[in-house]
């Protein structure tokens, strides 16, 4: 446990892509089966260990501790895994008695743990190790680790631990499971590369890189195709040999959620799409927006009336495989012909093909970008038509040119502590803005962000959470935020949506705060109906609008 646990403190405290990627390999390539495969699992998600409850864990610590001196140093420290590592008192009789117990005799104990001796197994295991190993045992048991780290980049660590290119680590992945013995023999060159039973396997997807302030100036617009960027999320659908799976874009397993859409892909081959709700172009019937989706994402199973409300569809964009046969290495526009093939046929309620956007210029592509036809269109995508499928992201056969942002100036209302570096700071804000209610000025909260400061400024944020807490909710603190005294924040952000779930009727699309508006006055701060106007809402129907369900 403790190199494991000197993993995770070091990966938390260096913040560069790279010095990670090799602190991981490192580990990789020192560390001993199987302690290195269950390290693998659960830095990038892959651990199916049964979490341990919160409430256990206090109650635990609570057996020798003060209740009060607890709770100050939790709000103090702002994260229960530190706080109980730092303060855990073993028994005198067991002053001597540290151990170094292996990660893989911890995974064992606690998958033969039943919920009746949980509560003594993790009290005896705290009491065996020292403090950083009681960090990553918590970390463990409670399935937060919050280190920075994606499973894309544990993948790349792997592959410059064994010199391989990510690629290959991205078709094995889903074809392997904890402890990956058969992963790292390979890596380490003493055996051959793991064969997987599974044909429906994981393909890196191709990525595009932002249009830049004179990337078109250099390139013919008579080399490019244009289509319509949709506001879902990217996936990847495998169906060959009667296996059938639909990842995300960065090769999750999210079959589980949408058994529709599996259930009508009755043809063979790997499709790279848009995950949408709604009705496709086939059907005539409007696309939903992503709010919508968001009713379907990260769930392991979906009810009836959830499929029926929220049916499911992929937006083609591409295709990999054609029946068994790669097609990445041909052109784009063979690509796409055997792909509107393959949809033509296809389940019209379930697949559709992104339509081309004919353009001329870049002005008039420009001036199309600005007003889609459709609002859940983000953007545009430019694709060379030459262009062969190829992984990562490369600098000139695929660009995207989203829509300018949206801008507001809201109130932070309510603040809670951050994670792993930013575990002693209030970083994570809600805020809103002004609408009417009963005559008076209330504030709506409309959204909710944690990035987009620098350093510097999360200081000034924090201080004045510190000093404006009025009332506190759990780990949440409310904050002061009245029209002569409060903090404004510039939020920026990618579409809004209706949304009847928020109390305001309205949802953000990737909101962060852009600018720190110490300048503004609350009261200047704005309105409601400001944003219900960029999705064409009249004011009449403000009501509905902000209705709860």
């Amino acid at each position: 446990m403790r190199a494991f646990a000197e993993l995770l403190d070091r990966l938390v405290l260096t913040p560069q892509r790279n010095a990670k990627i090799k602190l991981m390999a490192d580990y990789f390539r020192n560390a001993p089966d199987p302690d290195r495969g269950y390290a693998l699992a659960a830095i990038a998600g892959t651990l199916t260990l049964k979490a341990v409850k919160p409430n256990v864990l206090r109650q635990l610590v609570l057996e020798r501790m003060d209740e009060v001196l607890f709770r100050y140093s939790y709000d103090y420290i702002g994260d229960l895994a530190e706080t109980i590592s730092l303060v855990w008192e073993r028994p005198s009789s067991r002053e001597t008695a540290v151990q170094d117990v292996s990660l893989a005799s911890v995974m064992h104990q606690l998958e033969m743990a039943g919920r009746a001796n949980v509560h003594g197994l993790v009290r005896n295991l705290l009491d065996q190790l020292e403090g950083s190993s009681r960090f990553a045992l918590l970390k463990l048991i409670t399935g937060g680790l919050r280190i920075g780290v994606s499973a894309r980049l544990v993948k790349q660590a792997l592959a410059d631990m064994g010199k391989v290119d990510i690629t290959e680590i991205e078709t094995l992945w889903h074809g392997l499971s904890p402890p990956y013995t058969a992963l790292f023999r390979w890596l380490d060159g003493k055996a051959d590369k793991p064969e997987l039973d599974m044909p429906a396997v994981f393909h890196a997807v191709m990525l595009a890189t932002p249009v830049g302030d004179n990337d078109l100036a250099a390139l013919d617009p008579k080399d490019y195709a244009a289509e319509w960027k949709w506001d879902g999320i990217r996936v990847q659908l495998a169906s060959l040999a009667g296996m059938r799976r639909l990842y995300s874009r960065s090769g999750d397993d999210i079959s589980g959620a949408f058994p529709d859409i599996l259930e009508a892909a009755d043809f063979e081959g790997i499709i790279d799409g848009e995950l949408l709700v709604g009705g496709t172009m086939r059907t005539n019937r409007a696309t939903r927006t992503f709010s919508d989706l968001q009713q379907r994402l990260n769930r392991k199973t979906v009810t009836r009336k959830m499929l029926e409300e929220y049916p499911a569809f992929i937006r083609g964009y591409d295709l990999l495989f054609a029946g068994r046969r790669d097609i990445r290495h041909e052109r784009f526009l063979a690509r796409r012909a055997a792909l509107s093939a393959l949809i033509e046929k296809a389940e019209p309620s379930r697949f559709d093909l992104s339509p081309l956007v004919p353009f001329s210029s870049w002005e008039e592509l420009d001036r199309l970008r600005a007003d889609p036809p459709d609002p859940v269109i983000e953007g545009i995508m430019l694709k060379r038509l030459d262009s062969p499928y190829t992984s990562g992201r490369s600098k000139g056969p695929w660009f995207k040119w989203k829509r300018e942002p949206y801008n507001v100036d809201a109130v932070l209302m309510y603040a809670q502590r951050g994670h792993g570096k930013r575990s002693s700071y209030y970083s994570d804000f809600t805020f809103g803005v002004w609408t009417e209610s009963d005559g008076k000025d209330v504030l709506v909260p409309v959204g909710k962000a944690y990035f987009g400061f620098t350093d510097a400024e999360l200081e000034v944020l924090d201080r004045y959470v510190r000093n404006n807490t009025v009332e506190r909710f759990g780990p949440v603190r409310s904050i002061r935020a009245e029209p002569d005294h409060g903090f404004v924040v510039e939020v920026a952000f990618e579409g809004i949506n209706f949304s009847p779930r928020h109390k305001s009727g309205v949802a953000m699309r990737f909101p962060r705060i852009s600018r720190l508006r110490t300048d503004k006055p609350p009261r200047e701060a704005d309105r409601l109906e400001t944003l219900l106007a960029m999705i064409g809402q009249p004011d009449g129907d403000m009501e509905t609008a902000r209705e709860p369900i």
